[in-house]
């Protein structure tokens, strides 16, 4: 992972005016640019990427906990991605997930038709060489959800839970689960915190038996392209991502930080901020704005 020399951003919050911010409603993203002057990039933009960074690799990893809070409804005519998993890998084997707005996979393993139920929740991983493909035999479906295989992002296979999520707090956790020969399952829940309730979103495969979970930690806010939608809007809307929980328990803090890529194939218009609040990260997501060129990497005070 390639490391960097951040540069602070001073945060200002526009929610606090805003006689709308129980609304995410906001003018289109073309309308927000051509005012501005400038060219939006292709859809998917990642809006915000937050990292922690620790001192050591976690061995004999079971368990990754992250707790996100999200403060209003967020209807699913946009497709926003809210992912307390951003990026993170054991073994050398990346993966990822969260809630989207609007799912979309296959219905069953033996069909490729996809389909489009709205929101819901998804945990995917990747080949280790991005390359080899993924059978669906790596893939533990639940009554009502979704896969996929593919390799359009490179080669990769997912699990996807359709449920009705909004305003509220909830703790996303891949845990290890049963071994099958020589590799291991994960499985994905996402608790609700209001009522307790626990939702099994599936479960991946993973080659090996035992784990190390790597130094780094990543989550993301991003608005996607498809099919159904293939321009989405940009909704008002404050993420908070908690502090990551390896095995249970916080891991030593080395630093955090924020990134708002411009350019690539996640480059975004600047429309989000970031900001410590103790050992929490909140993301604000609102209208499209210039940021200096040197303010798209910066740090974060987290105090752990």
């Amino acid at each position: 992972m390639t490391r960097f020399l951040i540069f602070c951003l001073p945060f200002v919050s526009t929610l606090a005016d805003d006689p709308q911010q129980l609304s995410p409603a906001q003018p289109s993203p073309e309308a927000m640019a051509a005012k501005l002057g400038i060219r939006l990039p292709p859809r998917p933009w990642h809006m915000a990427d937050v990292w922690w960074n620790f001192p050591k690799t976690t061995p004999n990893f079971k368990k990754l906990e992250v707790e996100v809070t999200i403060d209003r409804d967020i209807p699913d005519t946009y497709n926003l991605y809210v992912a307390p998993i951003g990026i993170a890998r054991i073994n050398g084997i990346d993966f990822y997930g969260g809630l989207q707005t609007n799912v979309n996979g296959w219905a069953s393993k033996t069909s490729r038709t996809r389909v489009h139920p709205g929101m819901g929740a998804i945990f995917s991983r990747w080949a280790k060489d991005k390359k080899t493909p993924l059978s669906l035999d790596n893939v533990r479906t639940v009554k009502g959800g979704l896969c996929e295989s593919a390799g359009y992002e490179g080669s990769f296979c997912s699990v996807r839970r359709p449920f009705k999520w909004g305003k509220g707090s909830y703790v996303y956790s891949i845990e290890k689960g049963k071994k099958e020969g020589e590799k291991t399952w994960f499985d994905c829940r996402v608790l609700v915190k209001e009522t307790g309730k626990s939702i099994d979103v599936g479960g991946l495969l993973f080659e090996g038996k035992d784990f190390t979970f790597w130094s780094t930690h990543a989550a993301f806010v991003e608005i996607y392209a498809t099919s159904k939608i293939p321009r989405s809007g940009i909704p008002k809307v404050n993420v908070t991502f908690g502090y990551p929980l390896i095995n249970g328990k916080k891991p030593d803090f080395r630093y955090a930080s924020a990134y708002h890529p411009t350019t690539g194939g996640a480059g975004s218009p600047s429309c989000a901020k970031a900001r410590a609040e103790g050992d929490k990260v909140v993301v604000e997501v609102g209208p499209i704005f210039l940021r200096p060129s040197s303010g798209n990497r910066y740090s974060l005070k987290i105090k752990p």
